[in-house]
């Protein structure tokens, strides 16, 4: 297995999340900031050879000298985000280190991610160029076209999965891929790395997501992904062997 590094990205607004306790990324959870719970993980790895957390402009003076003691233990790089996703995490890239095979990119809203996990996507990597880890939709899906008040049409729910992070890319992949973004005309809004590569045509792979992965977006989602850090410590990760998709 090559060597990665980890973008986390925790630039953004958190507009949904509404805590006065401040964004999401940064409040405690079970005794420690949000984004530290999984930087910790990946950190921990032999193969992560570089840690890349982008903030926001507006935090970035606060977060360095908030978290030194941390970012130092990590070694951990630091870097200021844009005015959306794909533009953090093109910051992001740019900090980036020439010696490394493979890109992580993980949601520093996503605390509870397993080292099972992790480990499952990596490892998949090796035989893709780019690989996500996401769980099949399991309820009925209703399509409406006028703002929520009627149903439209029931979807095929075999066909949806649940997209989560760390999401997983070749180096030099992610890297055309930014540049392909950057000398496009159109302006296209993409809430993840894989539709960028889907949008270009880069085939992404799908391994099995993990229930406990969740993106904390409203406040009750700290008081989950508590009881789920505490479910960690006696459950084990149970999807497949890594070299096997979903789809």
């Amino acid at each position: 297995m090559g060597d990665f590094a980890v973008i986390l990205a925790a630039a953004g607004q958190s507009s949904r999340f509404g805590n006065s306790s401040g964004k999401k990324p940064f409040v405690e959870l079970a005794g420690k900031p949000v984004w530290l719970h999984s930087a910790e993980k990946f950190a921990a790895r032999s193969d992560v050879k570089q840690l890349v957390i982008v903030v926001s402009p507006e935090d970035e003076s606060e977060f360095r000298s908030a978290h030194t003691k941390s970012l130092e233990r990590l070694g951990a790089v630091v870097v200021a985000g844009g005015a959306e996703r794909m533009d953090s995490v093109a910051n992001g890239i740019r900090a980036l280190d020439t010696v490394v095979d493979f890109v992580a990119i993980h949601d520093a809203a996503r605390p509870c991610v397993s080292n099972e996990l992790i480990e499952c996507a990596f490892e998949a990597i090796e035989t893709c160029v780019c690989v996500i880890p996401a769980l099949p939709v399991n309820s009925t899906v209703k399509r409406s076209s006028d703002g929520g008040k009627t149903v439209a049409k029931t979807e095929d729910r075999s066909t949806l999965f649940l997209a989560q992070t760390p999401q997983i890319f070749s180096r030099e992949v992610l890297i055309g891929l930014f540049q392909r973004l950057a000398e496009s005309e159109a302006r296209l809004a993409l809430t993840d790395e894989a539709q960028l590569a889907e949008h270009f045509g880069v085939e992404v792979c799908l391994v099995s997501g993990c229930e406990m992965n969740l993106k904390l977006t409203r406040p009750i989602d700290l008081r989950i992904a508590e009881s789920y850090i505490e479910a960690q410590r006696g459950i084990r990760f149970d999807a497949p062997p890594s070299s096997t998709r979903i789809v």
